[in-house]
């Protein structure tokens, strides 16, 4: 499986800048895998193709401030670290950017709070030991980080947040989830519509390409998730009474499979927490995922990878066609697909 099979032309007037307000006016493209037929919507028109008793399953992870800048020891070089996953309690793996961030490197930030390089991993990556925990301090120590893609400054930090984020620990949003508004939430409820909650931690591999000409070859990080009894029968419960799992985002269908996968064997699904290093690639058997809800995503990119072993690649590279030659707005801040 070639990684090129998964590349696309996208020019860079096709990537959104800023978000769209109100959130739910981004555009929605509905992919029927029966019938292989698209339909142009809003994303507040996405009650019309739910029915009574599915599940919506969200993440609730919520994006911390974790770039964070600092200067070298004692050469006064400036340094960006940008914490991937919180190791102990003062010690934290990071990409760093910068010259010469060697293990012993020392690093001093603003408000003199001390770090220190302990080990040098693959790449820029790095284990970081600061000189106190600095996790009730990052709203006054780091930025929110946004995909590189994005240039424009995001006047409102809570714009790369999901409404209904609860759990802090990623440094990227579940993007497919950016779309929903508490209204919107509320008619889904009354017409029926559960939600389910989960949580993945979103960390290095959204940064990291594959670069592997052989997809299978690419090595995919893991992250942390949880789904928990509640979430669980929520959607034993859904299943059960005949309604459909709609994944909300890539995120929540890792989660799923990665709890799936887990389960007890009399059970579709069953409380999972901890590390999840699942790579689905075409060819993928989806356990708990009926339907996905999901931005558009980067040319060979693990995620557009997911996506086509959902809906078929060919299928998928089409409706991404589509979007281009109707004006969709692309990646994190663009328009969504809903796949049934």
């Amino acid at each position: 499986m070639k990684t090129s099979d998964f590349d696309y032309d996208l020019p860079p007037e096709y990537i959104a800048q800023t978000p769209i307000e109100p959130r739910d006016r981004a555009r929605l493209m509905v992919l029927d895998r029966a019938s292989n037929k698209l339909r142009h919507a809003y994303f507040y028109q996405l009650g019309e193709f739910l029915q009574p008793g599915d599940v919506l399953v969200l993440n609730e992870t919520r994006v911390i401030p974790a770039r964070l800048f600092g200067r070298k020891i004692p050469s006064g070089g400036r340094v960006e670290l940008l914490l991937l996953k919180k190791i102990d309690d003062d010690v934290w793996e990071v990409l760093v950017g910068g010259k010469g961030l060697h293990t012993g490197r020392q690093i001093r930030f603003d408000d003199g709070r001390l770090a220190e390089i302990i080990s040098e991993l693959d790449g820029p990556r790095r284990l970081v030991r600061f000189n106190e925990s600095i996790e009730a301090h990052l709203c006054d120590l780091g930025q929110t980080p946004l995909p590189p893609y994005i240039h424009t400054p995001l006047a409102d930090s809570e714009r790369y947040q999901t409404v209904y984020s609860r759990q802090p620990g990623s440094v990227a949003a579940p993007t497919a989830g950016l779309h929903f508004t508490p209204r919107l939430m509320e008619r889904l409820k009354a017409k029926g519509v559960n939600f389910a909650r989960v949580t993945l931690h979103i960390g290095l591999d959204t940064f990291a390409p594959v670069t592997e000409e052989d997809a299978e070859q690419h090595r995919i990080h893991s992250e942390w998730c949880e789904l928990d009894e509640d979430a669980a029968n929520t959607i034993r419960r859904a299943r059960q009474a005949g309604g459909r799992v709609v994944a909300v985002g890539t995120t929540s269908v890792r989660t799923l499979e990665s709890a799936a996968i887990h389960a007890a064997e009399d059970q579709i699904v069953t409380p999972y927490k901890g590390e999840t290093s699942l790579y689905i690639l075409p060819g993928y058997k989806f356990r708990l995922v009926d339907a996905l809800i999901t931005n558009f995503h980067l040319p060979r990119s693990t995620l557009i990878m997911l996506v086509s072993a959902f809906a078929g690649r060919e299928r998928v590279l089409a409706a991404y066609k589509e979007a281009k030659n109707a004006g969709y707005r692309f990646y994190s801040f663009g328009d969504a697909m809903l796949i049934l």
